[in-house]
């Protein structure tokens, strides 16, 4: 299945939560936000919350600095 994936297309084997990609895409959950199908999905929703074939995900990383 082909979802896009910050503006490019991503395959996967199957549907995934929120966590399972990010937990595959080896990036730590506390340290972005993630916007599905043009919807922010709360942090508490990140295992509930499905990516689907098709559907659209922004993965947004939060950056400090001083």
């Amino acid at each position: 299945m082909t979802i896009t994936l910050n503006g490019d297309p991503h395959e996967l084997e199957r549907p995934l939560t929120v966590s399972a990609l990010l937990a595959q895409l080896e990036i730590d959950a506390r340290r972005v936000a993630v916007e599905l199908n043009l919807a922010v999905v709360k942090k508490v929703a990140y295992d509930s919350s499905m990516v689907k074939d098709g559907d659209e995900v922004e993965i947004v990383n939060f950056v400090g600095g001083g």
